[in-house]
């Protein structure tokens, strides 16, 4: 594990409609972000993560943030079984069209490089903060899984349907790092929106879905807001033809 680092990029700031921060100026990523409830659920800290069943797990399911994660990571094994657990997945044409590049421990310098030397192409007059986190971000975590959304070109399932899939794909990848006992993160960032970088790990169609951070939380995982049901939930009430 690498020592004290800046801030992730991506929380800099909360509630923001923009990936960027007055402190780091990374180039701006725009969000769609729904009002959220100024209500949390009552659930204290220590049971986020219940794995008691599934009933419990659910409603007290948590990220974790990267920064926060230390070592004990998962084993390569493990890292296999989290990966073949996620597999099972809403995947209309059963096309898979998505993949996972796990990053050692001893390549994160070379990540953090290649995330450094994309930003610096595209932002010549890239700022030492905002290089600094974009490092930060590469060695965050003991475990590190880039995910790709790898469509299928030749099959008549939409790109759409294509995409949802790696959605469904990531979030099962947290369910079954959280079944082991770590806490895992699902980030984006900068990094997942630059060609260069995704040519690292792939190449056009496919696009980064994200970075799954994993490890063992060395804070207190707290609730955050969530979205108020009646923003979220409708019950459709047709008009009756006369």
């Amino acid at each position: 594990m690498c020592g004290p680092v800046a801030l992730h990029p991506n929380e800099k700031k909360t509630q923001v409609k923009q990936i960027v921060s007055s402190e780091t100026g990374l180039l701006p990523i725009p969000l769609a972000i729904s009002p959220v409830s100024s209500k949390v659920t009552g659930m204290s800290n220590d049971q986020f993560n219940d794995l008691t069943s599934l009933a419990t797990y659910l409603p007290s399911r948590r990220s974790g943030r990267p920064r926060n994660m230390v070592a004990p990571g998962p084993s390569d094994a493990q890292i296999a079984e989290i990966v073949i657990l996620a597999m099972r997945t809403p995947d209309h044409g059963k096309l898979a069209p998505w993949r996972v590049a796990s990053v050692a421990t001893d390549q994160r310098a070379l990540l953090a490089r290649g995330f450094t030397e994309a930003y610096r192409k595209e932002k010549p007059d890239a700022g030492r903060l905002e290089l600094e986190g974009l490092e930060a971000m590469a060695h965050e975590a003991p475990t590190l899984l880039v995910l790709l959304s790898s469509p299928v070109a030749s099959t008549k399932i939409p790109l759409w349907e294509q995409e949802l899939s790696c959605g469904a794909f990531a979030m099962n990848i947290l369910h079954a790092t959280h079944a082991m006992g770590f806490v895992g993160g699902w980030i984006t960032g900068w990094p997942a929106y630059n060609d260069d970088v995704r040519d690292l790990f792939g190449s056009a169609p496919e696009k980064i879905a994200g970075f799954l951070y994993i490890g063992t939380s060395n804070a207190e995982l707290s609730e955050r807001p969530r979205p108020e049901l009646e923003n979220i939930l409708s019950f459709w009430t047709p008009v009756v033809p006369e």
